[in-house]
């Protein structure tokens, strides 16, 4: 069994944060987002996984390396011809693949407890194609799969306007090599992609073995801003208290589960509810971090309020109105500002940037 992971296309709907960052290296919990898709495929056993990466991007393979911190040998795999689709995807990486089985996993998804239990029901059934499925509230923004009587998957429809079950298909999929026969038989749809959901159909049709497993925890494609902080929550409600190593003042209060990286400062009157997590080299002084939030290596918060909030590295925040709900990216700035302005305080900062408030 091998794996694929996807790890493409421009995160248009992240902007101004993918402008500068590949989307699958912002951190959540303070882990690029595409290490907990590698963390799924190690914990399944899985030693030879392909990226798939735009053309020429090489931060991926910087972040993730050969994979030996994974035991596992990591391919990354440049989509020619830009991003037409994750069908095209699969199809690209036919060389790789050969003639194994695979798991197709979007590295922008993360999902509660493991994947070893879908290819365990794949292998078990004898399956073709496995679509991991999960309830949601709005199903028209997703692959909707249509169950017969059965339990039986019948029509797998893109993004439908009239949804027939209040499933999504997820972005984690198990396959065998019958895919590319599939992939390779699709026209572009009307975007102008190869959707891997005509994929599915086209498996169906000819009479190939799909079948289903849902997923029973939360799963979470985080493609919009929103998502990120709601992915970054439910990461960070498993996470353990760890102070080691840690230098904090008298009167510094800390909360609750919260993890706090190495030569970090907590000073002054400042008071940490977990769950949090803030990485090395930190200074945090006379600040209130509330639930939900992390904060990047080297960052220095002073006289500020965060809650619920995802901070990247070097960030400088010294601002008395409190913060909530937000993105900060790579090494920007958030400062009071000189003179009373009509403001808000929900913020998506792009690298670079300076914002007073």
């Amino acid at each position: 069994m091998k794996g694929l992971i996807a790890a493409g296309g421009h995160g248009s709907r992240l902007r101004p944060i993918t402008f500068t960052l590949n989307k699958h290296l912002i951190p959540l919990a303070n882990r690029p987002m595409i290490f907990h898709a590698l963390d799924k495929m190690a914990e399944a056993g899985i030693k030879e996984v392909g990226i798939n990466i735009n053309p020429g991007d090489k931060s991926i393979e910087a972040a993730c390396g050969d994979g030996k911190k994974w035991k596992m040998k990591i391919t990354y795999l440049e989509q020619k011809g830009g991003a037409l689709g994750l069908a095209h995807i699969v199809k690209n990486a036919e060389k790789f693949i050969k003639k194994d089985d695979f798991v197709f996993y979007l590295g922008d998804n993360i999902i509660l407890g493991g994947i070893k239990r879908f290819i365990s029901k794949f292998e078990k059934e004898k399956l073709d194609c496995l679509l991991a499925l999960s309830r949601v509230p709005d199903p028209e923004r997703f692959g909707v799969p249509e169950i017969d009587d059965n339990g039986r998957i019948i029509r797998v429809v893109e993004k439908p306007s009239n949804p027939k079950s209040p499933f999504a298909v997820t972005g984690i999929y198990v396959y065998d090599n019958k895919i590319f026969e599939a992939v390779k038989n699709l026209k572009p749809s009307p975007r102008g992609e190869l959707e891997i959901s005509d994929a599915h159909q086209y498996l169906i049709d000819h009479g190939y073995k799909v079948g289903y497993e849902e997923i029973t925890g939360w799963w979470k494609d985080t493609g919009k801003p929103g998502d990120l902080l709601e992915g970054n929550q439910l990461l960070l409600s498993d996470i353990q208290r760890d102070l080691d190593g840690v230098t904090s003042d008298p009167y510094v209060q800390i909360q609750g589960k919260v993890n706090i990286g190495k030569n970090s400062k907590i000073l002054g009157r400042s008071y940490i509810r977990g769950p949090v997590t803030i990485g090395e080299g930190v200074i945090i002084r006379d600040s209130y971090v509330g639930p939900f939030t992390s904060i990047g290596n080297k960052t220095e918060i002073s006289g500020a309020e965060v809650e619920h909030s995802i901070i990247l590295d070097e960030a400088d925040i010294t601002c008395k109105k409190r913060i909530v709900d937000s993105i900060v990216g790579l090494n920007a700035t958030v400062s009071d500002a000189h003179a009373t302005l009509p403001s808000g305080n929900r913020l998506i900062i792009g690298e670079n940037s300076i914002v007073e408030l």
